[in-house]
């Protein structure tokens, strides 16, 4: 077949769920879902995979390597992590060369040169701050804007203005089903920075559909089901109907779902190169998960018209301090609780309100780093990892009440209220 492009899965494991898990990988199965990327090298597509994954990683580097020895590095290598990709990366940064890791790992040459490819660039972008040249070198190559911005010391949204204002914009590749051999027009689209954009762009008003991402522990296929629902619903309406999503697993990715499908990573940087160029008339936001959940209030805030749930009534519900507040003013009781930014004020507020007590992150699902805690050592260690998780946003220490717990799904429509189940939890 005649291939133009290059594609990457990349396998999302749930260790930042289940952190005292043992991360070697062998012939057990440890993944719970993947991600695919598209490119038109190897390296675009395997940065693009990386953001992908939404591990709050976005280049071949992880902050936990940065102090390690060389030895430290290579002997990491060997024990055949989830992590032995990043650790590479930042071996070569370290001077080794690919031979050393050749013997270590197996890895085909081919592929660890482009590890070197990526971490040599690294160097031009460090040496040539605010290079226009540089820069759309650098997006061609597959670096995200958030890690650009970092480099460069700068905002991930001013890296993204920087980029519209020397129109540096990625075009819209077409899969190509036929291998060239037939001319056909599939909207299955993936993005590089080349100048032929063959995303037809037409008149008709459109609404973008953002996924759920990789399948993960909490995050599954109720998503996949009510995001293709949409999509029926907003054709059925006019619309032309738009779906940006990159796991290969859900029925959303396949483009006769949808009128357009891109596969790209849910950032905010990706997601608002599509808005720029499709100008859709809004984005659903409220059906793609905690994936897509998390970039609305971004998307607020650069004016994308968000339909169904707000970007302020999601933040009400995500936003452990916010949604306590909301309680209070409705005369609704809850559990004594604070919502703290710090591992002192969180020991301040179990003090206050007596042990055990329920540690609960802001914005996430499937019970991720949440606890019941009874003493002031693993009430530290639990804070201190939803901390560093997200600084941005607070942590709620809330006091434990042991009880039945009922759950009921609720949809309103501004007047009246549908209520589909409820369900008692045992």
């Amino acid at each position: 077949p005649t291939i133009d492009y290059v594609v990457t899965k990349f396998p999302r494991f749930p260790f930042d769920k289940f952190t005292t898990a043992n991360r070697s990988l062998a012939t057990q199965m440890k993944a719970t879902g993947e991600v695919m990327s598209i490119g038109r090298t190897f390296e675009e597509s395997l940065l693009k995979s990386i953001r992908s994954l939404e591990n709050k990683v976005n280049h071949l580097e992880l902050k936990s390597l940065k102090n390690k020895t060389l030895d430290e590095l290579m002997d990491f290598i060997s024990l055949h992590t989830d992590e032995r990709i990043f650790a590479s990366g930042e071996a070569f940064r370290k001077g080794v060369n690919v031979d050393d890791i050749y013997m270590l790992t197996k890895i085909d040459r081919f592929f660890l040169e482009k590890l070197v490819n990526i971490v040599k660039f690294e160097d031009e972008l460090i040496n040539n701050k605010l290079s226009i040249d540089v820069l759309k070198r650098a997006k061609k190559m597959g670096f995200a804007d958030s890690y650009i911005a970092g480099v460069w010391q700068m905002t991930e949204l001013e890296v993204y203005e920087l980029r519209k204002a020397n129109n540096i914009y990625p075009v819209y590749k077409i899969i190509d089903t036929c291998a060239a051999e037939y001319d056909a027009y599939v909207p299955y689209f993936y993005s590089t920075y080349e100048s032929l954009n063959e995303s037809i762009r037409t008149d008709k008003k459109k609404i973008v559909v953002l996924g759920s991402g990789p399948i993960r522990i909490g995050q599954g296929v109720e998503f996949d089901y009510t995001t293709v629902h949409a999509i029926w619903a907003i054709r059925e309406a006019g619309y032309e109907a738009i779906i940006i999503n990159n796991n290969p697993e859900t029925v959303s990715t396949d483009y006769t779902v949808s009128d357009k499908l891109y596969f790209e990573p849910l950032t905010f940087e990706d997601v608002m190169n599509i808005i720029d160029y499709e100008k859709p008339e809004g984005v659903v936001v409220a059906l793609g998960g905690q994936t897509a959940i998390n970039l609305a209030s971004r998307l607020d805030k650069v004016g994308v018209r968000i339909f169904g749930s707000s970007a302020k009534s999601i933040d009400l519900a995500e936003d452990r301090k916010l949604f306590e507040e909301a309680m209070e003013e409705i005369n609704i009781p809850m559990p004594k609780g604070f919502g703290v930014f710090s591992v002192e004020e969180a020991i301040d507020a179990a003090n206050t309100i007596g042990y055990p007590v329920l540690v609960r992150p802001s914005f996430v699902l499937g019970g991720r780093m949440m606890h019941i805690v009874y003493d002031q050592e693993v009430l530290v260690e639990k804070v201190t990892e939803a901390v560093q998780f997200d600084s941005e946003h607070p942590v709620l220490v809330d006091k434990y009440v042991a009880g039945q717990e009922c759950e009921v799904d609720a949809i309103c429509d501004g007047t009246d209220v549908f209520i589909p189940g409820i369900m008692e939890h045992i």
